[in-house]
């Protein structure tokens, strides 16, 4: 072979190998591209999914200060100071802490000091802790509530502080406190794909999966926001340095193993926090690397053809015509192939994420229900029977009678107060004292019931009976002593679905100086398992109840002097006794 060809095979060879380090550089980085791409996007949609889940819990906790603000126990604590009492209380405390998954809740007296806490019975218990020096403290006595996020003084564990005042003001006598840890939700999410973590505004980590990240943080802190923590204490003697986690970009984070990932946040609501969820690139650039070699050899074919063909056009001009059609032709039909591949891989990622989108938008429907089902509970009834009396006076405009016209309008302004009435006084059961006591007159406030429940009742086909007109006059104010009634109808009326021969009966008696006024029915009657646990919050016998109307009715009548308590029912069923005091 002389030198000319022998140089040309040379030539050729680099520039087939050439060509494919340029094709395969090409793809890889192509290919990266799409999987960082497809990566942050699994990212955005895992956090959007953990976001909905630390919303709901949160929503569900700032519930418990609220509810546990209106235990007559916290204030007979507050003010007695009697350790029986206390030692009652630090028992409710601890079974609440069981039953919903809080941390700790505890109660701090005026002067700052715990004086009853679900750990009590512990070597760590708070009891006798001085916490007046914690913002969350200053912050309900001043504000009414306050939340804060640190670690505790004697767990060092992070989370936050959901504190709620016990009292108005001018007379407050302590705070009430509920503490979450973020603990249980690192294990909901250790499943999924990634890490999970919540960080503060300042990049200190207070839920990681890796326990011994916690307190740590994604960047150095600067000086004076680390003197600032340290003056309030906020997250005791931790060292908060940089850990395993730290920022390596505006959305990477790399590990000090070297792993780089990807990552996305969104805000925790009505907090400063975030949540953060991390997927390791690696894989991904792995898999990525992996597509493009095989793209390279699925083309090294071509590659080595265009050569041939090259090598074969310096000998003989009219083959290598012939070889480029062949060539072009090979080309354009793998190209088709690849596009369809890549049209395929597009359906199915957008019915991917389609369905992750319904599941998301399913999670926030119930949990908007959850939120408003006790508001359409108190005002259905008035707005249907605003709906009755619009179609009356309808019919009463149609016949001439503007008299009976007037009295329907009447009646449906006085329903649209009614209303408000019943909306405000929702508002008003996390702040009592609002409205004066005053004599009542019993007749009109069963009226005032039954003008909400009466006709509900009979289209439910439930015989009731009423008491004689002619009742005693009663100290209580109207609105609250209707719910009351009205709660309690509605318990029966549930209680008597499906029932052959369902019955409700009203009755009124006078025992010292007191009205009874009880409620019965001829339902299957209260779950002995429940008794007297029915009045406390979150315990119900329905299906889908909250477990908050009973124990707010007989919040309202111990506010009012009075009390609610489960009677004998003479019917057969359940009975509840409403005790008024006589004007």
């Amino acid at each position: 072979m002389s030198v000319k060809p022998r140089l040309q095979i040379v030539v050729l060879v680099l520039l087939v190998l050439a060509a494919i380090a340029l094709v395969w550089s090409g793809a890889s980085l192509w290919s990266r591209r799409q999987a960082a791409q497809q990566l942050a996007e699994e990212a955005e949609l895992l956090v959007r999914q953990h976001s909905l889940l630390i919303d709901s819990e949160l929503a569900r906790f700032r519930l418990m200060p609220i509810v546990l603000g209106e235990y007559g126990d916290l204030v007979d604590v507050l003010s007695t100071r009697n350790a029986q009492t206390a030692a009652r209380l630090s028992d409710k405390f601890g079974s609440l802490v069981r039953e919903t998954g809080a941390s700790y809740i505890y109660l701090i007296n005026r002067n700052g000091v715990a004086v009853a806490a679900s750990n009590a019975s512990d070597d760590s218990s708070f009891v006798g802790q001085d916490f007046g020096f914690r913002p969350y403290f200053s912050g309900a006595m001043r504000d009414g509530k306050a939340e804060y996020y640190g670690a505790g003084l004697l767990t060092r564990q992070a989370g936050l502080f959901l504190a709620r005042r016990v009292g108005q003001n001018d007379a407050a006598s302590g705070v009430v406190v509920v503490k979450y840890e973020f603990g249980a939700l690192s294990s909901i999410w250790a499943g999924d794909p990634g890490r999970t973590l919540i960080v503060d505004a300042n990049g200190i980590i207070l839920a990681a999966p890796d326990k011994d990240q916690i307190l740590t943080t994604l960047a150095p802190l600067p000086t004076a926001v680390r003197q600032r923590i340290d003056a309030i204490s906020q997250y005791g003697d931790a060292k908060l340095e940089p850990g395993n986690y730290r920022f390596a970009g505006p959305d990477h984070i790399e590990t000090a193993e070297g792993a780089d990932m990807v990552y996305a946040a969104l805000p925790i609501a009505g907090t400063d926090l975030r949540i953060l969820h991390l997927l390791n690139t690696r894989q991904a650039r792995i898999a990525a690397d992996r597509r493009a070699t095989f793209a390279t050899l699925a083309i090294l074919p071509l590659l080595l053809l265009a050569g041939f063909a090259v090598w074969w056009q310096a000998n003989r001009t009219a083959r290598r015509a012939a070889e480029r059609r062949s060539l072009e032709a090979a080309v354009a039909e793998r190209t088709a192939q690849l596009r369809e591949e890549m049209g395929y891989r597009a359906i199915a990622d957008q019915r991917y994420r389609e369905a992750r989108e319904e599941l998301a938008q399913a999670n926030r429907l119930a949990s908007v229900g959850s939120i408003t089902a006790g508001l359409m509970h108190e005002i259905n009834q008035p707005v249907a029977t605003i709906r009755t009396l619009s179609e009356n006076a309808l019919h009463h405009l149609a016949a001439s009678r503007s008299e009976r016209v007037r009295d329907s309008l009447g009646t449906m302004i006085a329903m649209t107060e009614r209303i408000g009435t019943l909306t405000q006084e929702m508002r008003g059961f996390a702040r009592k004292g609002e409205g004066q006591i005053g004599e009542e007159p019993l007749d009109e406030m069963i009226a005032g019931a039954m003008l909400l429940m009466e006709d509900r009742i009979r289209r439910a086909g439930i015989r009731l009976t009423l008491p004689p007109g002619g009742q005693p006059t009663v100290l209580g104010k109207r609105v609250p002593l209707e719910q009351v009634v009205v709660n309690l109808l509605q318990n029966a009326m549930d209680a008597l679905e499906g029932h052959p021969d369902p019955e409700i009966a009203i009755t009124v008696e006078r025992e010292e100086g007191m009205i009874c006024l009880t409620v019965a029915d001829n339902g299957p009657g209260i779950d002995p398992q429940l008794g007297k646990q029915v009045f406390e919050p979150f315990v119900t016998g329905k299906p889908n109840g909250l477990g908050l109307g009973l124990g707010i009715a007989q919040d309202i009548m111990k506010d009012l002097g009075g009390s609610l308590t489960i009677t004998a029912s003479a019917l057969g069923g359940a009975a509840f006794t409403v005790t008024m005091r006589a004007a």
